[in-house]
Protein backbone atom coordinates (compact mmCIF):
# COMPACT_ATOMS: atom_id res chain seq x y z
CA UNK A 1 0.00 0.00 0.00
CA UNK A 2 3.20 2.15 0.50
CA UNK A 3 4.24 1.72 -2.57
CA UNK A 4 0.93 2.75 -4.39
CA UNK A 5 0.68 5.59 -2.02
CA UNK A 6 4.10 6.53 -3.45
CA UNK A 7 2.85 6.14 -6.84
CA UNK A 8 -0.33 8.25 -6.27
CA UNK A 9 1.63 11.14 -4.92
CA UNK A 10 4.11 10.66 -7.98
CA UNK A 11 1.21 11.08 -10.28
CA UNK A 12 -0.94 13.86 -9.03
CA UNK A 13 2.43 16.04 -9.25
CA UNK A 14 3.18 14.62 -12.76
CA UNK A 15 -0.68 15.52 -13.81
CA UNK A 16 -0.80 19.10 -14.68
CA UNK A 17 2.62 18.31 -16.86
CA UNK A 18 2.03 19.15 -20.05
CA UNK A 19 4.22 17.89 -23.16
CA UNK A 20 5.11 20.04 -25.98
CA UNK A 21 6.36 18.03 -28.97
CA UNK A 22 6.15 19.28 -32.25
CA UNK A 23 7.13 16.91 -34.95
CA UNK A 24 8.39 17.47 -38.36
CA UNK A 25 6.85 14.89 -40.36
CA UNK A 26 4.53 12.47 -40.44
CA UNK A 27 5.50 8.61 -39.80
CA UNK A 28 3.29 5.65 -41.24
CA UNK A 29 1.23 3.57 -39.08
CA UNK A 30 -0.33 0.28 -39.75
CA UNK A 31 -3.21 -0.58 -37.44
CA UNK A 32 -3.47 -4.75 -36.15
CA UNK A 33 -6.45 -5.83 -35.77
CA UNK A 34 -7.64 -9.20 -34.27
CA UNK A 35 -10.93 -10.20 -34.74
CA UNK A 36 -12.85 -12.96 -33.77
CA UNK A 37 -16.84 -12.95 -34.77
CA UNK A 38 -17.25 -8.89 -34.44
CA UNK A 39 -19.40 -8.02 -36.79
CA UNK A 40 -21.08 -5.97 -34.82
CA UNK A 41 -18.85 -4.35 -33.31
CA UNK A 42 -15.95 -4.00 -35.64
CA UNK A 43 -17.49 -0.66 -37.72
CA UNK A 44 -17.86 0.93 -34.79
CA UNK A 45 -13.97 0.73 -34.53
CA UNK A 46 -13.49 1.17 -38.46
CA UNK A 47 -15.10 4.15 -38.42
CA UNK A 48 -13.03 5.55 -35.48
CA UNK A 49 -10.22 4.99 -37.40
CA UNK A 50 -11.83 6.82 -40.69
CA UNK A 51 -12.42 9.94 -38.31
CA UNK A 52 -9.17 10.14 -36.94
CA UNK A 53 -6.98 13.57 -37.74
CA UNK A 54 -4.40 12.61 -39.41
CA UNK A 55 -3.64 12.29 -43.25
CA UNK A 56 -4.76 9.17 -44.73
CA UNK A 57 -2.26 8.09 -46.98
CA UNK A 58 0.17 7.81 -43.57
CA UNK A 59 -1.97 5.09 -42.25
CA UNK A 60 -3.41 1.65 -42.92
CA UNK A 61 -5.76 -1.24 -41.54
CA UNK A 62 -5.09 -4.59 -41.10
CA UNK A 63 -8.00 -6.32 -39.94
CA UNK A 64 -7.59 -10.65 -39.25
CA UNK A 65 -10.62 -12.69 -39.55
CA UNK A 66 -10.07 -15.33 -37.12
CA UNK A 67 -11.61 -18.73 -37.51
CA UNK A 68 -15.12 -16.10 -37.99
CA UNK A 69 -18.54 -17.99 -38.56
CA UNK A 70 -19.90 -14.99 -39.35
CA UNK A 71 -19.68 -11.62 -41.70
CA UNK A 72 -16.75 -10.27 -40.01
CA UNK A 73 -14.45 -10.10 -42.70
CA UNK A 74 -17.46 -9.09 -45.30
CA UNK A 75 -17.92 -5.85 -42.72
CA UNK A 76 -13.98 -5.10 -42.56
CA UNK A 77 -13.79 -4.73 -46.52
CA UNK A 78 -16.90 -2.91 -46.32
CA UNK A 79 -15.67 -0.42 -44.26
CA UNK A 80 -12.38 0.23 -46.19
CA UNK A 81 -10.29 -2.25 -44.28
CA UNK A 82 -7.43 -4.82 -45.72
CA UNK A 83 -8.99 -7.63 -44.60
CA UNK A 84 -6.91 -11.12 -43.77
CA UNK A 85 -9.06 -14.32 -43.20
CA UNK A 86 -7.32 -17.25 -41.44
CA UNK A 87 -8.65 -20.95 -40.65
CA UNK A 88 -6.28 -22.81 -37.82
CA UNK A 89 -8.32 -24.94 -35.26
CA UNK A 90 -5.38 -25.98 -33.12
CA UNK A 91 -3.83 -22.94 -32.84
CA UNK A 92 -6.25 -20.25 -31.43
CA UNK A 93 -6.31 -17.08 -29.64
CA UNK A 94 -5.34 -13.18 -30.28
CA UNK A 95 -1.74 -14.16 -29.75
CA UNK A 96 -1.34 -16.47 -32.98
CA UNK A 97 -3.48 -14.43 -35.13
CA UNK A 98 -1.40 -11.45 -34.97
CA UNK A 99 1.55 -12.93 -35.40
CA UNK A 100 0.25 -14.83 -38.15
CA UNK A 101 -0.65 -11.54 -39.59
CA UNK A 102 2.90 -9.88 -38.70
CA UNK A 103 4.19 -12.53 -40.71
CA UNK A 104 1.87 -12.02 -43.65
CA UNK A 105 2.85 -8.43 -43.47
CA UNK A 106 6.07 -8.76 -43.28
CA UNK A 107 6.29 -11.12 -46.68
CA UNK A 108 4.70 -8.48 -48.64
CA UNK A 109 7.22 -5.87 -47.35
CA UNK A 110 4.49 -3.39 -46.66
CA UNK A 111 6.49 0.12 -45.15
CA UNK A 112 5.84 1.38 -42.03
CA UNK A 113 7.42 3.65 -39.07
CA UNK A 114 5.23 2.02 -36.14
CA UNK A 115 2.57 -0.75 -36.15
CA UNK A 116 -0.85 -0.24 -33.69
CA UNK A 117 -2.62 -3.12 -31.95
CA UNK A 118 -5.91 -2.87 -31.20
CA UNK A 119 -8.87 -5.27 -30.00
CA UNK A 120 -11.94 -5.31 -32.26
CA UNK A 121 -14.26 -4.00 -29.75
CA UNK A 122 -12.96 -0.91 -29.17
CA UNK A 123 -13.42 2.66 -30.51
CA UNK A 124 -9.79 5.36 -30.43
CA UNK A 125 -10.08 9.11 -29.79
CA UNK A 126 -9.62 11.25 -33.10
CA UNK A 127 -5.92 12.75 -32.06
CA UNK A 128 -4.67 8.80 -31.40
CA UNK A 129 -2.44 8.87 -34.60
CA UNK A 130 -1.58 13.01 -33.90
CA UNK A 131 -0.35 11.86 -30.30
CA UNK A 132 1.64 8.52 -31.90
CA UNK A 133 3.02 10.58 -34.16
CA UNK A 134 4.35 13.49 -31.33
CA UNK A 135 5.73 10.13 -29.11
CA UNK A 136 7.65 8.68 -31.82
CA UNK A 137 8.92 11.93 -32.69
CA UNK A 138 10.05 12.19 -29.91
CA UNK A 139 12.49 8.85 -29.78
CA UNK A 140 9.66 6.37 -28.25
CA UNK A 141 9.74 3.28 -29.07
CA UNK A 142 7.35 1.40 -27.43
CA UNK A 143 4.32 3.59 -26.28
CA UNK A 144 0.72 2.41 -24.45
CA UNK A 145 -2.50 4.70 -25.06
CA UNK A 146 -4.69 5.19 -22.18
CA UNK A 147 -7.08 1.58 -22.08
CA UNK A 148 -10.53 2.60 -20.80
CA UNK A 149 -13.69 1.33 -20.32
CA UNK A 150 -16.63 2.07 -23.43
CA UNK A 151 -19.82 3.16 -21.61
CA UNK A 152 -18.88 2.80 -18.18
CA UNK A 153 -22.42 3.40 -17.13
CA UNK A 154 -24.09 0.36 -18.73
CA UNK A 155 -23.88 -1.58 -15.30
CA UNK A 156 -22.17 -1.26 -11.67
CA UNK A 157 -19.91 -3.91 -13.29
CA UNK A 158 -18.70 -1.91 -15.66
CA UNK A 159 -18.52 1.65 -13.43
CA UNK A 160 -16.36 -0.82 -11.46
CA UNK A 161 -14.17 -1.89 -14.05
CA UNK A 162 -14.04 2.02 -15.15
CA UNK A 163 -12.68 2.78 -11.70
CA UNK A 164 -10.09 -0.01 -11.39
CA UNK A 165 -8.75 0.63 -14.79
CA UNK A 166 -8.03 5.02 -13.87
CA UNK A 167 -5.57 3.23 -11.29
CA UNK A 168 -4.05 0.23 -13.43
CA UNK A 169 -4.08 2.33 -16.43
CA UNK A 170 -3.99 5.82 -15.90
CA UNK A 171 -2.43 6.60 -12.08
CA UNK A 172 -0.01 4.31 -12.51
CA UNK A 173 1.77 4.63 -15.73
CA UNK A 174 1.15 8.30 -15.25
CA UNK A 175 3.14 7.86 -12.19
CA UNK A 176 5.71 5.34 -13.88
CA UNK A 177 6.37 7.95 -16.50
CA UNK A 178 7.19 10.37 -14.29
CA UNK A 179 9.68 7.99 -12.80
CA UNK A 180 11.26 7.35 -15.49
CA UNK A 181 9.95 3.59 -15.04
CA UNK A 182 8.17 1.05 -17.87
CA UNK A 183 4.66 1.38 -17.77
CA UNK A 184 4.11 -1.78 -19.26
CA UNK A 185 1.57 -3.22 -21.70
CA UNK A 186 -2.32 -3.19 -21.12
CA UNK A 187 -3.37 -5.40 -24.40
CA UNK A 188 -5.05 -2.68 -26.53
CA UNK A 189 -4.07 0.40 -28.03
CA UNK A 190 -0.12 -0.47 -28.23
CA UNK A 191 2.22 1.25 -30.05
CA UNK A 192 5.24 -0.67 -31.48
CA UNK A 193 8.40 0.62 -33.93
CA UNK A 194 8.57 -1.15 -36.60
CA UNK A 195 12.62 -2.29 -35.49
CA UNK A 196 11.04 -3.83 -31.94
CA UNK A 197 8.24 -5.78 -34.34
CA UNK A 198 10.74 -6.84 -36.43
CA UNK A 199 13.50 -7.85 -33.41
CA UNK A 200 11.43 -9.24 -30.97
CA UNK A 201 8.76 -11.88 -31.72
CA UNK A 202 5.30 -11.51 -30.60
CA UNK A 203 4.27 -14.25 -27.77
CA UNK A 204 0.96 -16.47 -28.58
CA UNK A 205 0.18 -16.82 -25.27
CA UNK A 206 -2.90 -16.43 -22.93
CA UNK A 207 -0.98 -13.33 -21.60
CA UNK A 208 0.89 -11.88 -24.48
CA UNK A 209 0.89 -8.58 -23.85
CA UNK A 210 2.45 -8.87 -20.00
CA UNK A 211 4.71 -11.92 -21.36
CA UNK A 212 5.98 -9.36 -24.45
CA UNK A 213 6.34 -6.73 -21.80
CA UNK A 214 8.87 -8.75 -20.07
CA UNK A 215 10.85 -9.52 -23.28
CA UNK A 216 11.08 -5.76 -23.82
CA UNK A 217 12.70 -4.82 -20.68
CA UNK A 218 14.68 -7.60 -20.18
CA UNK A 219 16.52 -6.54 -23.72
CA UNK A 220 16.56 -2.82 -22.15
CA UNK A 221 13.47 -1.39 -23.91
CA UNK A 222 10.94 0.61 -21.64
CA UNK A 223 7.32 1.39 -22.26
CA UNK A 224 5.93 4.94 -22.22
CA UNK A 225 2.45 6.60 -22.16
CA UNK A 226 0.30 8.86 -23.96
CA UNK A 227 -2.27 9.50 -21.77
CA UNK A 228 -3.61 12.07 -24.33
CA UNK A 229 -4.08 9.04 -26.75
CA UNK A 230 -7.48 7.02 -25.61
CA UNK A 231 -8.52 3.95 -26.79
CA UNK A 232 -12.19 2.50 -25.51
CA UNK A 233 -13.21 -0.96 -25.06
CA UNK A 234 -16.35 -3.09 -24.27
CA UNK A 235 -16.41 -4.73 -21.16
CA UNK A 236 -18.87 -7.13 -20.06
CA UNK A 237 -22.26 -5.72 -18.19
CA UNK A 238 -22.66 -8.66 -16.21
CA UNK A 239 -20.46 -10.25 -13.65
CA UNK A 240 -21.18 -13.95 -15.45
CA UNK A 241 -20.06 -12.74 -18.67
CA UNK A 242 -16.87 -10.87 -17.12
CA UNK A 243 -15.94 -14.25 -15.62
CA UNK A 244 -13.27 -15.83 -18.29
CA UNK A 245 -12.08 -12.32 -18.97
CA UNK A 246 -11.11 -12.35 -14.93
CA UNK A 247 -9.80 -15.78 -15.18
CA UNK A 248 -7.50 -15.46 -17.87
CA UNK A 249 -6.25 -12.14 -16.15
CA UNK A 250 -5.60 -13.59 -13.02
CA UNK A 251 -4.12 -16.41 -14.06
CA UNK A 252 -2.09 -14.73 -16.31
CA UNK A 253 -1.23 -12.49 -13.41
CA UNK A 254 0.17 -15.39 -11.13
CA UNK A 255 2.16 -17.02 -13.74
CA UNK A 256 3.66 -13.76 -15.21
CA UNK A 257 4.74 -13.37 -10.97
CA UNK A 258 6.38 -17.00 -10.87
CA UNK A 259 8.36 -16.30 -14.04
CA UNK A 260 9.33 -13.20 -13.99
CA UNK A 261 10.27 -11.72 -10.59
CA UNK A 262 13.39 -13.53 -9.52
CA UNK A 263 14.58 -12.42 -12.81
CA UNK A 264 13.99 -8.92 -13.03
CA UNK A 265 14.96 -8.60 -8.89
CA UNK A 266 18.23 -10.80 -10.37
CA UNK A 267 18.93 -8.10 -13.38
CA UNK A 268 18.61 -5.11 -10.52
CA UNK A 269 20.75 -6.67 -8.56
CA UNK A 270 23.39 -7.87 -11.39
CA UNK A 271 22.81 -4.86 -13.52
CA UNK A 272 23.60 -6.83 -16.47
CA UNK A 273 21.35 -4.67 -19.01
CA UNK A 274 22.87 -1.17 -18.51
CA UNK A 275 20.36 0.57 -20.96
CA UNK A 276 17.95 0.75 -17.75
CA UNK A 277 18.63 1.86 -14.18
CA UNK A 278 17.82 -0.93 -11.72
CA UNK A 279 15.47 0.82 -10.61
CA UNK A 280 13.30 -0.25 -13.31
CA UNK A 281 13.40 -4.01 -12.74
CA UNK A 282 12.65 -3.47 -9.28
CA UNK A 283 9.90 -1.49 -10.15
CA UNK A 284 8.38 -4.15 -12.36
CA UNK A 285 9.00 -6.91 -9.84
CA UNK A 286 6.96 -4.87 -7.33
CA UNK A 287 4.35 -4.91 -9.99
CA UNK A 288 3.77 -8.67 -10.34
CA UNK A 289 3.90 -8.38 -6.97
CA UNK A 290 1.09 -6.52 -6.01
CA UNK A 291 -1.68 -8.75 -5.40
CA UNK A 292 -5.42 -7.78 -6.55
CA UNK A 293 -6.93 -5.45 -5.13
CA UNK A 294 -9.97 -7.94 -3.74
CA UNK A 295 -7.31 -9.33 -1.64
CA UNK A 296 -6.11 -6.47 -0.49
CA UNK A 297 -9.56 -4.88 0.78
CA UNK A 298 -10.23 -8.08 1.87
CA UNK A 299 -7.01 -8.63 4.39
CA UNK A 300 -7.55 -4.88 5.22
CA UNK A 301 -11.08 -5.87 6.32
CA UNK A 302 -9.95 -8.97 7.96
CA UNK A 303 -6.75 -7.30 9.93
CA UNK A 304 -9.36 -4.06 11.00
CA UNK A 305 -11.96 -6.63 12.61
CA UNK A 306 -8.90 -8.47 14.40
CA UNK A 307 -7.90 -5.37 15.63
CA UNK A 308 -11.71 -4.50 16.73
CA UNK A 309 -11.70 -7.52 19.01
CA UNK A 310 -8.13 -7.40 20.68
CA UNK A 311 -9.37 -3.69 21.00
CA UNK A 312 -5.85 -2.32 20.16
CA UNK A 313 -5.83 1.40 19.61
CA UNK A 314 -2.81 1.10 17.29
CA UNK A 315 -3.87 -2.03 15.64
CA UNK A 316 -7.45 -0.30 14.74
CA UNK A 317 -5.32 3.36 13.79
CA UNK A 318 -3.62 0.78 11.64
CA UNK A 319 -6.09 -0.88 10.06
CA UNK A 320 -8.86 2.03 9.40
CA UNK A 321 -5.27 3.94 7.80
CA UNK A 322 -4.89 1.12 5.29
CA UNK A 323 -8.79 1.74 4.02
CA UNK A 324 -7.98 5.55 4.09
CA UNK A 325 -5.19 4.59 1.68
CA UNK A 326 -7.31 2.52 -0.50
CA UNK A 327 -9.69 5.46 -0.95
CA UNK A 328 -6.92 8.15 -1.69
CA UNK A 329 -5.54 5.88 -4.23
CA UNK A 330 -8.48 5.15 -6.80
CA UNK A 331 -9.85 8.41 -5.76
CA UNK A 332 -7.07 10.19 -7.31
CA UNK A 333 -7.36 7.60 -10.11
CA UNK A 334 -11.13 9.07 -10.89
CA UNK A 335 -10.13 12.76 -10.28
CA UNK A 336 -6.62 12.30 -12.61
CA UNK A 337 -8.76 10.84 -15.16
CA UNK A 338 -11.67 13.07 -15.46
CA UNK A 339 -14.28 10.36 -14.79
CA UNK A 340 -17.95 11.17 -15.06
CA UNK A 341 -20.17 11.06 -11.69
CA UNK A 342 -21.89 7.70 -13.14
CA UNK A 343 -19.05 6.23 -11.36
CA UNK A 344 -19.13 7.03 -8.06
CA UNK A 345 -22.18 5.82 -7.92
CA UNK A 346 -21.59 2.36 -8.24
CA UNK A 347 -18.65 2.60 -5.82
CA UNK A 348 -21.68 1.29 -3.56
CA UNK A 349 -21.64 -2.01 -4.90
CA UNK A 350 -17.97 -2.45 -4.77
CA UNK A 351 -18.16 -5.10 -1.50
CA UNK A 352 -20.00 -7.32 -3.16
CA UNK A 353 -17.68 -7.06 -6.25
CA UNK A 354 -14.69 -7.84 -4.06
CA UNK A 355 -16.68 -10.73 -2.66
CA UNK A 356 -16.82 -12.06 -6.25
CA UNK A 357 -13.07 -11.48 -7.17
CA UNK A 358 -12.02 -13.19 -3.78
CA UNK A 359 -14.06 -16.41 -4.47
CA UNK A 360 -12.70 -16.18 -8.10
CA UNK A 361 -9.01 -15.81 -6.82
CA UNK A 362 -9.20 -19.05 -4.50
CA UNK A 363 -10.69 -21.21 -7.25
CA UNK A 364 -7.43 -20.38 -9.43
CA UNK A 365 -5.12 -20.57 -6.18
CA UNK A 366 -6.94 -24.19 -5.48
CA UNK A 367 -6.56 -25.23 -9.69
CA UNK A 368 -9.98 -25.20 -10.04
CA UNK A 369 -10.45 -22.92 -12.73
CA UNK A 370 -7.21 -23.76 -15.57
CA UNK A 371 -8.38 -22.69 -19.26
CA UNK A 372 -6.92 -21.68 -22.20
CA UNK A 373 -8.17 -18.53 -24.75
CA UNK A 374 -11.77 -18.27 -24.09
CA UNK A 375 -13.48 -15.46 -26.56
CA UNK A 376 -15.77 -13.10 -23.57
CA UNK A 377 -18.81 -12.55 -24.10
CA UNK A 378 -20.19 -9.03 -25.99
CA UNK A 379 -22.52 -7.24 -24.30
CA UNK A 380 -24.95 -7.47 -27.91
CA UNK A 381 -25.10 -11.62 -27.65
Amino acid sequence: MIYLLFLTMTAILQHGKQENLTPDQHHRFIFLVPAHNEEKLLPNLLNSLNALDYPAEHFAVHVVADNCTDHTAEVGRTCGATLHERFDQNLLGKGYALQWLLQRIEENKEPFDAAIILDADSVVSTNFLSVMNRHLANGERVIQAYYTVLHPERSWNTSLRYVALTALHYLRPLARMALGCSVGLKGNGMVFHRTIMRNHAWSASVTEDIEYHMSLILAGERVTFAREAVVWAEMPAELKDARTQNIRWEQGRLDMAKRYVPRLLKMAWTHQQPKLPAFVYIDAAIEHMIPPFSIVAGLSLLYLLMALFMQSASAIGLGIGLFVGQIAYFGAGLLLADSPRQVYIALLYAPLFVAWKIWLYLRILLGLDKQGWVRTARNHQ
